[in-house]
């Protein structure tokens, strides 16, 4: 038994083995390259950054996609993460610099063109880049360390490096807080800014973390002093980033968590039949250290005692302790003047959304319908020539059909005609059928 483990052992080793194809100067040489924001960087991360600020104004996921490809945003991240690991602090300095100068930039593209945009709205793709969660910490982290191991190799893969790319999405909150500039909305800056420090400080520790275990070779010093007192600066300075990047991940894991019991606790209620004379209209969760909040409203039967302290006691089924929940109803009993106006006012807005999708799908539809009929009526007036003309032909159809060209992979959308024959080919050519 003990044979099998120490080969299974050996095995596992062999397989997850990165320093053979480990190119250490390469790598370095790769980082240090992409750390510097001058010329052609520049205008690329500008143009990109519009890109995906086009594509959060307008909701459009490909587009941000795209623009995250096309940025050259991890560099200086990477830097850092090397600089630490090397224990170079003249690589350090470097690495800061051009990080402060690619948020300079990007915060200046993005303010400038919230600011000219017609469209001030702030899509879904916006507001998903205000909040951080432990989920983007997560891809940050583990985007990062794949980031680094795919620059270590000696064959670089370009497919890896631009997945990280898109995981990490560095780019979208930079987008986000110069919209939140732009429009006077600093929550959305502030939020969308942390959300960014996150991802860079994670993808940056994942790059140290890979550095220290592929056992890259650090700076040497012809001076020890000075060795030892750069070490310690290094030291400080990622204990400064580090306590409160600790204290930041642990909150979103606790706000994370917090939002997971508070859906699950909202779900439960609706699928109750203790509550079933009492509809669940709507629910709001609001997270606090010191007390979270959620808020849910009724419209029906007044809840009774019994089942207000029910909903209070899950909470802490559904480890919501110290949450502070609030109640609203609409129904039987007395509800504050204030709380009636808010819930008819949320009704009457919910209506009118309802029925402006309802009309917008209806004139789609009328819209298609008319083009329908028009194409039937052209239809019948060719059919009533074809009679005339071409006696052989049965019947036809026409569709579009969309056409791929191969070599280029192009593509054309072009009308086909379907014809069925009342007489076979040899037919038409011994009938001599011509136009």
């Amino acid at each position: 038994m003990k044979l099998f483990f120490r080969k299974l052992y050996v095995r596992i080793r062999t397989l997850s083995n990165l320093q053979e194809d480990t190119n250490v100067e390469a790598t370095i040489a790769s980082i240090k390259k992409g750390i510097e924001f001058k010329g052609p960087n520049v205008w690329i991360l500008a143009f990109a950054i519009i890109i995906a600020s086009v594509g959060l104004n307008v909701n459009s996921t490909a587009v941000i996609i795209g623009a995250m490809l096309v940025s050259p945003l991890m560099g200086p991240i990477n830097g850092i993460g090397l600089a630490i690991g090397c224990v170079d602090m003249d690589l350090l300095k470097h690495s800061l610099k051009h990080l402060f100068i690619m948020v300079l930039i990007s915060l200046l593209a993005s303010t400038t063109y919230f600011l000219l945009t017609p469209l001030s709205d702030a899509q879904s793709e916006l507001l998903a880049r205000t909040t951080p969660t432990i989920y983007d910490v997560l891809i940050a982290f583990f985007g990062g360390m794949a980031g680094i191991v795919a620059l270590s190799r000696k064959e670089q893969s370009i497919t890896i490096i631009s997945g990280v790319a898109i995981a990490t999405a560095l780019m979208p909150p930079l987008c986000t807080a110069g919209f939140g500039l732009a429009t006077g909305q600093f929550n959305y800056f502030f939020g969308a800014f942390y959300l960014f420090f996150i991802n860079s400080f994670f993808i940056a520790l994942a790059t140290f973390v890979m550095v220290r275990y592929l056992h890259f070779p650090q700076k040497n010093y012809l001076d020890e002093s000075k060795r030892k007192l750069v070490k310690r600066g290094i030291t400080l300075f990622a204990l400064i980033v580090i306590i409160p990047s600790v204290f930041i991940a642990y909150r979103v894991v606790r706000e994370t968590a917090f939002n997971s019991a508070a859906i699950r606790f909202v779900g439960s209620i609706q699928e109750n039949e203790l509550f079933s004379e009492a509809e669940l209209f709507s629910s709001r969760r609001e997270y606090s250290r010191k007390e979270p909040k959620i808020s849910i409203s009724f419209i029906g039967k007044q809840l009774t005692e019994q089942q207000v302290e029910y909903l209070h006691k899950q909470l802490a089924v559904y480890g919501l302790e110290g949450t502070h929940l609030e109640i609203r109803q609409m129904g039987g009993g007395t509800l504050d003047i204030g709380a009636q106006t808010g819930l008819i006012t949320d009704i009457l807005n919910k209506k009118d959304m309802q029925i402006q999708h309802r009309d917008s799908l209806i004139e789609q539809m009328t819209l298609e319908l008319e083009k329908i009929h028009g194409s039937a009526v052209a239809y019948r007036k060719i059919a009533q020539e074809i009679a005339v003309q071409y006696p052989m032909i049965e019947s036809f159809a026409v569709a579009n059909a969309v056409y791929t060209h191969t070599q280029s992979l192009s593509q054309d959308t072009l009308p086909v005609l379907f014809v069925r024959w009342s007489a076979g080919p040899d037919m038409l050519v011994a009938g001599k059928m011509t136009d």
